[in-house]
């Protein structure tokens, strides 16, 4: 059921009150505005937009530092274009020192997204489920976050802090950095990937009560999927399904051309297709029409 006060606040607004209901907030990958309005018909609340899935669709490319702040900023304006659902995005490491940070809250905010997350790699940067990370300084980490909290214009605006130093520092350093983190001024801290179910709950035991903490969950990635009700249980407040939208869509895609490269025919694989009538509408051809009607010339 809807709640029309919810969806008459901001959607900065409208994310925070989600992020503090007992329930978990679910919030899967839309990198386009095709999958972010599937998205929303089907009930979800919030979308996020990542920096590898835009790269890969944008680009083609891995997530190790192509995309630029105004590619993924106009991906971000695109998309909020398209649905009213708060949008959570992929800040990389903010694009440089913290000047540069500042001006990426700014864009981010400019074009519509309900939060951001930065993180403390080194740059170029990697997926965070990749091998190879490298982070920069705790004290160097601290004044982007600053930086970042202090350029937004809405108070509302969500900043999340991440960190990837468990991967090749250790939990124990990847929670201090999340303390110093919220002690600059982050709203979420995102641990990213955790090993085991154990060092998820370690995670969620080390900030609850203070600060929220969310869950980056990708399939095939380093990070247990125990599946959403076991993350709301361990005490995660918001879980990112982030990347498996694009892994699915590129299977699709994949299937349908080896048909038609196999055959000359697509005629097999119409079953797993949203054909063209039904596709209209979910890309809002009816409402396109009714604003045609609302505004024909009459004679």
């Amino acid at each position: 059921m809807t709640n029309p006060a919810m969806e008459t606040m901001k959607r900065t607004t409208r994310l925070r009150e989600l992020l503090s209901a007992p329930e978990i907030l679910v919030a899967p990958g839309a990198y386009d505005g095709t999958g972010a309005r599937i998205a929303r018909s089907l009930g979800f609340k919030a979308i996020y937009l990542s920096g590898f899935e835009t790269s890969a669709s944008l680009l083609g490319a891995p997530d190790v530092g192509y995309l630029t702040m105004t590619q993924m900023a106009m991906r971000v304006s695109a998309i909020c274009d398209a649905v009213d659902l708060p949008l959570i995005a992929d800040g990389d490491t903010g694009y440089g020192n913290p000047l540069n940070v500042r001006r990426a809250v700014g864009a981010y905010e400019k074009a519509g997204a309900a939060g951001m997350h930065i993180e403390d790699q080194t740059f170029p940067k990697r997926c965070g489920h990749m091998l190879g990370r490298q982070v920069i300084p705790v004290s160097r980490m601290v004044e982007k976050v600053k930086a970042a909290v202090d350029a937004r214009t809405d108070p509302d605006f969500l900043i999340i802090a991440r960190t990837d130093a468990r991967t090749t520092m250790g939990l124990d350093e990847a929670l201090d950095r999340g303390a110093a983190y919220h002690e600059a001024g982050a709203d979420m801290l995102f641990i990213e990937s955790p090993e085991s179910e154990d060092e998820m709950r370690r995670v969620c035991a080390a900030f609850r009560g203070t600060v929220p903490v969310l869950s980056n969950q990708i399939e095939g990635g380093r990070t247990p999927m125990p599946g959403v009700r076991a993350l709301e249980e361990m005490g995660y407040a918001l879980a990112l399904f982030s990347l498996g939208t694009a892994f699915a869509a590129a299977k699709g895609l994949r299937t349908y051309l080896e048909e038609l490269a196999a055959k000359g025919d697509t005629r097999g694989v119409l079953d797993d297709m949203i054909l063209f009538e039904d596709f209209n509408e979910l890309i809002g051809l009816g409402e396109h029409t009714e604003l045609e009607k609302r505004y024909e010339e009459h004679d």
